[in-house]
């Protein structure tokens, strides 16, 4: 909607956040923590600051956002259910997206390999990745119960970021979804 207030956290070179602004003329702001990626969404003209979802959300007031987006970022946070407690303080919708751990492909690496798995959408070892806290959309959906997050919409996604084209229970898209996109608000 134009106009908008967003916060994209984790923002990263600034892409999203970019097009945003640009296609759906959002007021768009953005929170990163690395200085690299400050330095490249600040040569785009965005307006990004560096910080850390686990310390600085503290920081903005109450609903000051009509959209919180925190795009494939949780799993790398220290602490998931504070992260997502302020998404929904300061904002009044909140899109959260991340790998499904769950994934089928995902368990059987780990069912017949013995090892964590390593695929295109998670690229890391398990010695070197930024994710800390991998989830399942099962998961997710039982956080955002703790959390008195009302979930609004939510899919399961392809490796490419396409819907899974069906709707399903749960258990279904925790085996089929390599990715989940939930609409949030407070309930």
């Amino acid at each position: 909607m134009p106009g908008s207030r967003v916060l994209d956290i984790g923002c990263g070179e600034g892409e999203l956040l970019d097009l945003l602004i640009r296609e759906k003329q959002v007021d768009g702001r953005g929170l990163e923590l690395s200085q690299a990626g400050v330095n490249a969404c600040v040569a785009r003209g965005l307006s990004v600051v560096q910080g850390d979802a686990d310390r600085d959300l503290s920081d903005y007031p109450d609903n000051a956002f009509d959209f919180v987006i925190l795009s494939q970022t949780l799993q790398a946070t220290y602490a998931p259910r504070r992260v997502l407690e302020e998404l929904l303080r300061i904002g009044s919708n909140v899109i959260v997206s991340f790998p499904n751990f769950g994934f089928w492909r995902n368990r059987l690496q780990l069912l017949f390999g013995g090892r964590m798995p390593v695929t295109d959408y998670l690229p890391y070892s398990w010695y070197d990745t930024p994710n800390i806290h991998f989830c399942t959309i099962r998961d997710f959906v039982l956080l955002c119960q703790e959390a008195d997050a009302r979930i609004v919409k939510s899919m399961a996604l392809d490796a490419g970021g396409r819907p899974v084209g069906f709707t399903a229970p749960w258990w279904v898209w925790n085996l089929i979804g390599e990715q989940a996109l939930f609409l949030l608000k407070r309930s």
